[in-house]
């Protein structure tokens, strides 16, 4: 194995290869978006789509082309790689909603707007190229947080590709892009695997591995649909065919991302219906289980894995337990006229980062605010799933070690206590290692909250409060989507900019971003420490 690292020139073409792989699948991404507002007859929008995904496709292969061969990357290459990958992909990303909101005239604008409601066209927010950076990269991370204040008036091409960003951004475009082009060996592969993952193998290659992760994904998607399209018909008989199917495409794909991106204007609200409430938790739990477990059932039929899979079991009891918990804070606090309801919803929503909304959580006393801020929103979904957080399996992990030492006083000092976590026997010395990791990374993600709490308390509008400002945060890092309605185009660039940031680590687990600072600050060689 070539240890020796490799040349300065020899290290930028490498990564502007591996960033032009990806920049062609998302030029090749927009022809599906292009498509669907053609069919819609916004040809503008069509236009946008069409001129954006000329100008990836062009970039992406100038640099995939023009910087082939290379060395194969090493563990912190592929880090950087796809910390900078994702960064390309929102950047490039924006260019669509850019373009479409600068090319469509006023009068095409207002025809997006529903008959009978009295707003502007939120696209018109997307020619300031800020609010389109925004907008991608919360919509490729899985975020949900949104420049649309009107979703219905951006048009349905654009409303179709943020929930198709979501979808793809979820299963990952590193994965995808393993998936589509060869890498010159499985080790390079493995670490660009790992590099955005969970890292488990789940076929003899990584190649394999991330075909049959998007063949589930795509399955679990298929699933969610129909179940969604036919929930929906006999829940909301008197509701358009046309638009039962458009919305259940749409929100199949942002649940099964746990993005939580919406066709409609107040979210699942919009539907002001109870039953279809309950009926979209199911696309939210589907979301939030790991694909490692899913593979486990549908290829290796070990269905004792619904109670036998610690992260399974885990987001189902803290889904009943957490939602009956914030219920009674609701009721307790008065604010809230159907507390179960929201409390059940909003909780389930949050654990699972998806972001879907059904109450006014600005008007959501202290103590239900911070329980689903820590209950949830920071705890997220599985580990190997779509969420963001700092994962369930590490916080179980961590307060496993918490038991783990306290009965170690009352052991003896010769004896060796094994620990039994996620159906292995850990050593001493290899649960301290994982200990030490998930508390290292759990840290650092409550650090960055704090520090972005801080930031928004300081540049939000005035009627927020401290509370509030800790709870935007955490969506944000955590990939959520909830907004108390700090989030939108006249908040401060200064707080724009730190979700920016906040969305982008959340998606990557901050190491990637942190390994690609500490290279531009410092470069690779080691340092004392």
């Amino acid at each position: 194995m070539n240890l020796i690292p490799h040349k300065k020139k020899e290290t930028f073409r490498m990564l502007f290869k591996q960033i032009g792989g990806v920049q062609i699948i998302l030029g090749f991404i927009l022809f599906i978006p292009m498509i669907v507002s053609i069919i819609y007859g916004e040809y503008y929008s069509a236009l946008g789509f069409f001129v954006s995904s000329i100008i990836i496709l062009f970039i992406g292969y100038a640099l995939f082309k023009f910087n082939d061969p290379v060395p194969e990357p090493l563990s912190r290459h592929a880090l950087i790689i796809a910390a900078l990958g994702w960064m390309s992909i929102a950047i490039m990303g924006s260019i669509p909603f850019m373009i479409t909101a600068y090319i469509t005239p006023p009068d095409i604008l207002n025809q997006f707007i529903p008959s009978g409601a009295e707003y502007t066209s939120s696209l018109q927010f997307f020619k300031n190229p800020l609010h389109a950076l925004f907008e991608s990269m919360s919509a490729f991370t899985t975020t949900g947080l949104t420049m649309a204040v009107h979703e219905p008036s951006i048009g349905k091409g654009l409303i179709f590709y943020r929930s198709l960003a979501q979808w793809i951004g979820g299963a990952g475009f590193i994965v995808l892009s393993i998936a589509v082009f060869r890498q010159s060996s499985g080790r390079a592969a493995m670490l660009l695997y790992g590099s955005e993952s969970s890292g488990e193998r789940l076929q003899p290659t990584i190649i394999d591995t991330s075909r049959s992760i998007w063949k589930i994904y795509l399955g679990l998607t298929l699933f969610s649909t129909l179940f969604l399209i036919i929930g929906t018909y006999f829940i909301l008989p008197d509701y358009s065919f046309k638009e039962n199917i458009f919305d259940s495409i749409n929100h199949a794909m942002t649940g099964q991302s746990t993005g939580g991106f919406s066709t409609l204007d107040d979210s699942i609200a919009g539907y002001n219906s109870k039953a279809m409430e309950m009926l979209y938790l199911f696309p939210m739990i589907l979301g939030a289980l790991s694909i490692p477990f899913y593979f486990k059932v549908i290829y290796e039929k070990q269905f004792n894995q619904f109670w036998k899979n610690i992260q399974t079991r885990s987001v189902l009891l803290f889904s009943i337990i957490g939602g009956i918990i914030l219920s009674f804070l609701l009721l307790k606090s008065g604010f809230e006229t159907e507390p179960f309801r929201k409390g059940i919803f909003q909780f389930v929503s949050a654990l699972t980062t998806t972001g879907w909304q059904t109450a006014d959580i600005n008007g959501w006393d202290s103590s239900s605010v911070v329980f689903i801020v820590m209950g949830a929103m920071i705890v997220g979904g599985a580990a190997g799933a779509t969420v963001g957080g700092i994962k369930i399996i590490r916080v179980l992990l961590i307060l496993k070690g918490v038991q783990w030492h306290i009965n170690g006083y009352f052991v003896s000092d010769n004896a060796v206590q094994v620990v039994e976590f996620n159906q292995k026997r850990l050593l001493p010395e290899e649960m301290n290692k994982e200990l030490a990791s998930a508390a290292t990374f759990s840290f650092i993600y409550l650090l960055l909250v704090l520090i972005s709490t801080l930031i928004t308390y300081y540049y939000m509008g005035d009627g927020y409060t401290i509370t509030e400002a800790l709870f935007e945060s955490a969506s944000a890092q955590g990939t959520v989507g909830l907004s108390c309605g700090i989030t939108g185009p006249s908040m401060s660039p200064v707080l724009e900019l730190t979700y920016f940031f906040q969305m982008w680590i959340g998606r990557l687990e901050i190491i990637p971003v942190l390994v690609l600072l500490r290279t531009i600050i410092w470069g690779t060689k080691p340092k004392v420490v």
